[in-house]
């Protein structure tokens, strides 16, 4: 299986399925692989003749310097199962010199509002951290489209609005989120977690499909304050933030609009683990 650690290497390989003009999926991670990485991987193995999977973990993108120390680093066993799933898939996996050559710091990004909403308010830099590294992944990678999970549901419109604005000739795929058989969604963070507190996450999703059936009927501020009340009685659970948000524009709901799209979006801390879900409320 082809496994590239610099730009330059995998360029040169690549410059043979330029000339054939093949298409290129590509699927980038910060490793630790679960099923939900892997479902990308095989969409984009359905839909493209080449794929190419990057794992690499972007620091310009953590703004809390022990939340990078603790991410799980797991190469030898994503390669294991990378291989498992299909041999032919393009593995690039660089250093952090590769990609920054010795200029780790990010390029300030508009994305129109969007990195103001939710995780951009709790994350200061994060989302100028996301653009840096999927606008030189693209560069390097030149794909013909790209698949990101709905997981993180602000990064993809984000990434979405980056392609857009750069006029970057790459179509951008989101693809449903995977979980785990108790309803948490599927995370690298996950593997950090105890298996008490794994299995108690399974309130998340349990909370936010309550959310979706109240919606039908209660404002979203009500909802919200649903929401809230709920994570009061888990006292493992630290609710950062739950907001009902237009799909589009990611601004708040404050009144219900016929024909527009919602999604409820959720951040919580359990065992100093961040997690984060979200929920379509149509």
């Amino acid at each position: 299986m082809p496994i590239f650690y610099t730009q330059k290497e995998l360029q040169l390989h690549l410059k043979n399925i330029d000339n054939q003009r093949l298409s290129i999926g590509f699927v980038p991670t910060m490793g630790a692989l679960h099923k939900g990485h892997l479902s990308l991987m095989e969409q984009s193995l359905k839909e493209n003749k080449i794929t190419i999977l990057s794992i690499f973990v972007n620091p310009t993108q953590f703004n809390n310097p022990e939340d990078l120390k603790k991410y799980p680093r797991t190469l030898e066993n994503d390669v294991k199962l990378v291989e498992q799933l299909n041999k032919n898939i393009i593995i690039y996996a660089p250093s952090v010199e590769d990609i920054y050559e010795g200029n780790t710091i990010s390029t300030k990004f508009n994305y129109d509002g969007l990195e103001n909403q939710m995780e951009g308010k709790h994350r200061p830099g994060h989302f100028d951290g996301v653009g840096t590294i999927v606008k030189k992944l693209f560069e390097i990678t030149n794909p013909t489209n790209a698949y990101f999970g709905e997981k993180d549901f602000q990064q993809l419109q984000i990434v979405k609005k980056l392609v857009s604005k750069y006029k970057i000739p790459v179509t951008i795929i989101g693809c449903p989120i995977h979980r785990e058989t108790n309803g948490l969604a599927m995370s690298s963070r996950n593997e950090r977690l105890s298996s008490e507190a794994r299995n108690e996450a399974k309130i998340i999703y349990k909370i936010l499909l309550e959310a979706k059936t109240k919606f039908k009927n209660l404002s979203a501020n009500k909802v919200t304050q649903f929401v809230e009340k709920e994570f009061k009685k888990y006292p493992n659970f630290n609710l950062e933030y739950f907001e009902i948000a237009d799909e589009d524009t990611l601004l708040t709901c404050k009144r219900k609009v016929n024909n527009k799209k919602y999604r409820g979006f959720i951040a919580v801390f359990i065992e100093n683990v961040r997690l984060i879900d979200n929920i379509s409320l149509k």
